[in-house]
């Protein structure tokens, strides 16, 4: 019991210790405003808008060229 509570201590005294770096590690860096983030969700519903009619194609594609190679019958 006395070695979980020294365990206990020591590590509450050793995140007491780290906190103010902590803390000060919280700030950004970019300075970006929220028009800059806006544009770029904005960029990112474009892209997904157009990856998805193509992976959809894709995949339709795959499923005809998996579906006409069992269809054929080998011949031997």
């Amino acid at each position: 019991m006395k070695t979980f509570k020294t365990t206990i201590l020591a590590t509450t005294l050793t995140l007491l210790h780290a906190l103010p770096a902590l803390a000060a590690a919280g700030g950004r860096q970019d300075h970006s405003s929220a028009v800059v983030w806006s544009f770029l969700g904005f960029a990112a519903l474009i892209v997904i808008a157009q990856l998805l009619p193509a992976l959809r194609k894709t995949w339709q594609t795959l499923k005809a060229s998996k579906k006409r190679d069992t269809e054929e019958a080998p011949y031997g």
